[in-house]
């Protein structure tokens, strides 16, 4: 069984809420707290959330998306770190985490040839998942930032363009047969510039091209939207995993009186 759930509008709604909320939540750390404990201690929960990912026997509905939401924050505050403390520009960061996508999505397919999440079956496959799952994190955030700030499309212009984008590869899959495990990746990777866009335009000042609502603010109302989408999440995998085990159980009873 794979360890990554169905694709569904919900995954796609939790999927931009951590994104955006990985966003503000780095930011506001970042700024109210000491940067060098918070990256670190940011780390050191990504690699606690990673462990707890990788012994779950299946698809556990929490701990995936605390990871996914852990790193949401860490990845922020590695494309931030890369441009902030660093001096690396937005190009160059964005040109160089596309490298580092593409050669671990070519890596993957080499090792596995496939790269479907319907795979993911496999202490190495879940690997090369979550490999590509941070990187697409740190790109999304380079560049989303490109975007806003040197191609002056400003956090409003931004979300436009990349909700565009990642409508695009669903609407190819569906009307032109494309290729779905190329259409998901597609949007996946772009779901990291469009909720931060979105989370950098309702948080970050009037002065810089947002509503002002506060990181801080943001985040919260993010993390409670997240919460309670997961326990709608769980809630429905209880559901069907009962329905599976019932339906085996049946399918053995009938078994059983035939003989």
């Amino acid at each position: 069984m794979s360890k990554v759930p169905e694709v569904t509008l919900l995954f796609w709604l939790v999927k931009l809420l951590t994104t955006g909320m990985g966003e503000t939540a780095s930011d506001w750390m970042v700024v109210q707290l000491e940067p060098v404990p918070v990256v670190l201690a940011a780390a050191a929960l990504f690699a606690v959330c990673l462990i707890l990912q990788l012994r779950a026997p299946r698809y556990i509905v929490w701990r995936y998306w605390l990871l996914v939401a852990m790193i949401g924050v860490f990845g922020t505050m590695v494309a931030d770190v890369a441009h902030i403390v660093v001096g690396i520009p937005y190009l160059v960061s964005t040109a160089t985490f596309a490298a580092a996508l593409a050669g671990m999505l070519f890596l993957w397919w080499r090792v596995e040839r496939t790269l479907s999440i319907h795979t993911i079956t496999s202490p190495r496959r879940e690997l090369f998942y979550w490999a590509t799952v941070c990187i697409t994190f740190a790109l999304g955030t380079a560049a989303g930032d490109f975007a806003a700030h040197d191609l002056g499309l400003g956090y409003g212009g931004s979300a436009v363009v990349f909700a565009v984008v990642f409508l695009l590869p669903g609407l190819a899959y569906r009307f032109l047969s494309w290729s779905a495990v190329a259409m998901f990746w597609t949007s996946y990777i772009v779901t990291r510039p469009l909720g931060a866009s979105i989370a950098d335009g309702l948080a970050i000042a009037p002065a810089r091209g947002g509503l002002g609502l506060g990181t801080g603010e943001v985040t919260l109302v993010a993390f409670g939207l997240t919460i309670a989408l997961v326990v709608v999440l769980a809630v429905r995998e209880r559901r069907a995993r009962a329905a599976q085990s019932a339906g085996g159980a049946h399918v053995r009873t009938t078994g059983r009186a035939s003989a």
